[in-house]
């Protein structure tokens, strides 16, 4: 069976050990967060790459490709870049689940909300917000949880959070019908660093995730 045969499995049963060329895989236990599309052409890349080297025939890349573009989860990754030179695809650190009990509230209405400097970030927020602005700067914030989830209900109002530069937010599960969506920020964990998952949804309003910019003693 070939590569894209093993892929299925892994999407359907949970990763298995895989065999490229001889060379046994074995794959996160856990299939870790799903992807986006940026991580599939990353993928994409290296192999077209690898092409161009001489390290696969045409025959493999075709064959790896339909694996990447078929690929969900980061451990769909694993066996078509597996005997491959480059950064790794499977997770790199263990990410805790999403944090449990009651979220804190934050309304802001038509009206506007701002949290900066040191402040206690609670593991669970929910961001509500119909025409007003929230801002959550974490940069100088208290964060005791490796996993911070903010689940945001927009409807014409805006939601911004500012996030400290080694952090990492993944927003793939916010939905949007006429907003915005925006993160300028990696979506894969990183060891040591806090992870904001990000959810919910968006009318006409705007959820971005972005470092905070620093001009002379300007803060924004």
């Amino acid at each position: 069976m070939g590569i894209a045969g093993q892929a299925t499995r892994a999407r359907s049963d949970g990763p298995r050990r895989t065999i490229l060329d001889g060379v046994t895989v074995q794959p996160p236990d856990k299939p870790g967060f799903r992807i986006s599309d940026a991580d599939r052409e990353r993928a994409a890349t290296r192999l077209h790459h690898a092409l161009a080297e001489g390290r696969i025939t045409v025959s493999e890349l075709e064959e790896r490709l339909t694996v990447v573009y078929a690929a969900r989860y980061e451990a769909d990754l694993v066996p078509p870049l597996a005997d491959l030179p480059g950064p790794e695809v499977a997770p790199v650190a263990a990410v805790p689940s999403t944090p449990s009990g009651p979220p804190v509230v934050l309304r802001a209405g038509m009206s506007t909300i701002k949290r900066t400097g040191d402040w206690d970030v609670p593991a669970r927020l929910r961001l509500q917000s119909s025409m007003g602005t929230i801002v959550l700067d974490f940069c100088d914030a208290t964060i005791h949880h490796p996993v911070v989830e903010v689940e945001v209900d927009v409807g014409a109002g805006s939601v911004r959070l500012l996030v400290p530069d080694d952090a990492t937010a993944n927003v793939d599960d916010v939905a949007s019908s006429m907003g915005t969506v925006r993160s300028k920020v990696p979506s894969r964990p990183r060891p040591g660093a806090v992870h904001f998952v990000v959810h919910g949804r968006t009318g006409m309003g705007s959820v971005t995730v972005r470092r905070r910019y620093q001009v002379g003693g300007l803060k924004f």
